[in-house]
């Protein structure tokens, strides 16, 4: 995600009102996962997306599994007249050229933008599948195929991001329309028996032609077809079509009702007792002025949970965050899930998560489980030893402000618990360690690193074309040659309506166009961090700079990837592999040498000293075994439902024992705490409609590679070498998917992967740390 401010000067809006475009509102999106690619054509290049993931980050893969995609772009629209043409979109984007996003359309243009990408797209497919065989060839079905979809994915992408950033509710439904009609296109293109029969012809005739990433390419789209039933009768692909467009409609309005989501809660200040001053005097007041209002955003949310010590406050708002669309996206969850496991079936695999994971990494569900399970095993000693410690502390609380102590930690407790242990075991003040992270302090200091790091050079486009005031635009360009890369757009700060994590949106992906010149790749970062004011600078929490470092990773997956097909741009691996490349530049928030060059206080820019330093450093393994096996839930709870074929939640789960959910019992046995009575956290789980279905493990089994890369090469070589630098931005981050993820991570380290990296990382013990002490 990223942030992005601009205004129209007076000079372009002369232009642009000559041109006749209509007046800027627009918008943005959410995720760049495999579902972009899965719910949708069948025959074709995978665009960017966003990388979501509450820090995540979302990611690129097969578009026609069927799921609804989120990001995709398409044309401007001038006057009821539709820019086909580049002359046009240089008229727009005069700043940037190479830029195709635009924010001007109003909600009837969206709709009327669709209509023409789809019947210019469908024409390309009719003239694919009406060819004969002897009539096949290269030009005329594989690149076709491939120029339709490098416009289609661009294209597509401003649609429906729209419906995650733009501050106009009239806009955000026009783009949940579009989508859903788009996303019902994609699923009638992905399954066109003609075009697939002729991309068989292609490969029989033509496969040995062509080059490394043509042949990967071809392959993929024929595999692609296969997962989509076309080597199957026509009443099975009939019944997969029928599904796949049901659950594109479904992953649709679960996260549009979490977007729309706006809740808030009333307490008094005594009932928020403990939380940072500065953050009490951000909070706006009831009429009466007697109590304060409080959002599930997560700005208002975690500072609430981490710092408030009223027990009482915080299980109200752990009530509410947790009961999120509960009743509505309960319902479609049930639904998605046997709609999924109806799919696997007829496809012939054992479940929703076999077929997931065939494409993986992780390969099979089995494999999945025995990761989980050995890392749960070797965690629990650290979980039992901080449980303890949070009990401790807790039973001082309760003594100090007078509470019953039931020698219990509940759902609401554990984040309070383990800031505390930060504070008191680590000595790290939390509210005195934000005041040297000022948002621009970071963000310049973050820029800097990326830029030394991966021979970048960053500048802001003055005047950019944005949806929204808070937004910001910047050119990437190569350091050494001064060659355009791409662009990224920043939208850091929250609004109604806004997608509510953080994550990385592709929007336009970084590969050759059909006259051969290549595309720049341009992306978005969308975050909620803390809105500056006139009267109070917004000051990150180390979590949040982390989550900054995480996400702009991602955006630079996107920026720098080289492939040259849209299926395989940006963040286009598989999907277990695509959060190590950021998961690995978060390490640069916990080394000292880099944490100075992010930070100062924001009152007199002093330097962060050392007493608050080292103890931060310190803390990186703090709390290991609690949040990673709360990890470990997420993603068994994610692989159990994924592996059988109905699962009924039940909202009064406690008052019907027969019926518990499954989440309450896997957080008991997992986390060693009882979900809350009457929630269902499930409802709210995003990544579960959001393209991560099934592979919401791949946070963890990612962070192994992304551990042997830093500890083995960065740290080993010196955290800014620039030549390690060069390498990451070569072999991880440059081939974008067009090699497979085992491949990029041997030519980076010059082994095969290992695992003590990450284990270390979690403040577990390996044999060979017990072998060089002996």
């Amino acid at each position: 995600m990223y942030f992005i401010r601009g205004v129209l000067s007076c000079r372009l809006i002369s232009r642009l009102t000559a041109a006749g475009l209509n007046k800027a509102t627009t918008s943005r999106l959410l995720y760049k996962s495999e579902r972009f690619y899965s719910s949708h054509r069948p025959l074709t290049l995978s665009s960017c997306r966003p990388i979501c993931v509450s820090r995540v980050t979302a990611v690129a893969a097969e578009r026609h599994n069927g799921i609804s995609s989120t990001c995709r772009s398409t044309y401007g629209f001038v006057q009821n007249r539709f820019i086909h043409n580049r002359e046009h979109w240089s008229v727009y984007n005069m700043a940037c050229p190479g830029n195709k996003m635009r924010w001007d359309l109003g909600p009837d243009d969206l709709a009327k933008e669709a209509d023409l990408l789809l019947a210019k797209s469908k024409a390309t497919y009719d003239a694919v599948g009406a060819l004969k065989r002897e009539e096949v060839t290269v030009e005329n079905v594989v690149k076709k195929l491939t120029d339709d979809f490098t416009d289609y994915s661009t294209q597509r992408n401003l649609l429906d991001f729209v419906q995650h950033v733009s501050p106009d509710k009239s806009l955000r439904d026009a783009s949940v329309a579009v989508d859903k009609k788009l996303s019902e296109f994609d699923v009638e293109m992905s399954m066109r028996q003609d075009v697939f029969d002729n991309l068989l012809v292609a490969e029989e005739k033509f496969f040995s032609s062509l080059d490394n990433e043509g042949q990967r390419y071809l392959k993929k789209l024929i595999k692609l077809g296969r997962r989509n039933g076309l080597h199957l009768p026509k009443d099975v692909q009939d019944k997969v079509k029928e599904i796949k467009k049901r659950m594109s409609d479904l992953s649709i309005d679960f996260n549009t009702n979490l977007n729309e989501e706006n809740t808030v809660l009333q307490f008094t200040e005594d009932q928020l007792a403990g939380v940072p001053d500065d953050f009490l005097n951000s909070l706006e007041k009831t009429e009466d002025g007697s109590k304060l209002k409080v959002s599930l955003k997560y700005p208002h949310y975690f500072p609430c949970m981490k710092f408030c010590h009223v027990p009482d406050t915080r299980r109200q708002l752990e009530m509410a965050f947790n009961s999120r669309c509960l009743e509505k996206n309960t319902a479609i969850l049930e639904e998605l899930i046997e709609l999924r496991a109806k799919k696997a079936a007829l496809l012939g695999y054992d479940s929703h998560a076999a077929f997931v994971l065939d494409m993986r990494m992780a390969k099979t569900p089995q494999r999945v489980d025995t990761f989980l399970t050995e890392l749960s095993t070797k965690l629990a000693p650290l979980q039992q030893e901080e449980m303890k410690l949070f009990l401790d502390y807790k039973k001082e609380e309760c003594e100090k402000y007078g509470y019953e102590f039931d020698n219990k930690i509940h759902m609401y407790d554990y984040r309070y618990y383990m800031t505390r242990v930060e504070e008191k075991k680590y000595a790290v003040d939390k509210n005195i360690l934000k005041e040297y992270f000022p948002l621009e302090v970071v963000t310049k200091g973050l820029f800097d690193i990326y830029q030394d790091l991966l021979s970048l050079k960053y500048e802001e486009i003055p005047n950019a074309q944005v949806w929204c005031s808070d937004v910001k635009l910047y050119s990437v360009k190569d350091k050494k040659t001064d060659d355009l890369i791409g662009y990224f757009y920043l939208d850091l700060f929250p609004r109604e309506g806004k997608y509510g994590h953080a994550a990385c949106f592709g929007l336009q992906p970084g590969c050759l166009q059909d006259d051969g010149k290549r595309q720049v790749a341009v992306a978005a970062m969308v975050a909620n961090f803390t809105k500056p004011t006139a009267d109070a600078t917004s000051l990150l929490p180390h979590d949040e700079v982390e989550t900054f470092f995480h996400e702009f990773g991602h955006v630079m997956h996107q920026i720098c990837a080289q492939a040259n097909y849209a299926l395989f741009s940006g963040t286009a691996v598989e999907r277990d592999f695509v959060e190590a490349p950021s998961q690995m530049l978060e390490n640069w928030v916990w080394e000292k040498e880099s944490l100075r060059r992010m930070s100062s206080h924001y009152k007199d820019g002093t330097p962060i000293p050392d007493e608050l330093l080292e103890p931060l450093i310190a803390s990186k393994t703090a709390n290991a075994g609690i949040f990673n096996q709360r990890q470990i839930l997420l993603s068994t709870f994610d692989q159990t439902i994924h592996t059988q074929n109905k699962l009924t939640f039940n909202y009064d789960f406690y008052s019907r024992p027969t019926q518990h959910l499954l989440f309450c019992e896997l957080s008991e046995k997992i986390l060693g705490i009882k979900s809350s009575p009457g929630t269902n956290m499930a409802s709210s789980f995003g990544h579960l409609a959001g393209g991560y279905d099934a592979q919401y493990y791949g946070y963890m089994w990612s962070e192994v590679f992304s551990a042997d890369m830093f500890y083995s090469r960065f740290k080993k070589e010196g955290l800014m070498n620039p030549k390690v630098g060069l390498d990451y931005r070569r072999y991880i981050l440059g081939p974008g998917g067009s090699v497979d993820a085992d491949e990029m991570l041997k030519n980076f380290l010059g082994r095969e992967p290992q695992q003590d990296a990450f284990l270390i990382s979690k403040g577990l013990k390996t044999k060979m740390q017990e072998q060089s002490k002996v």
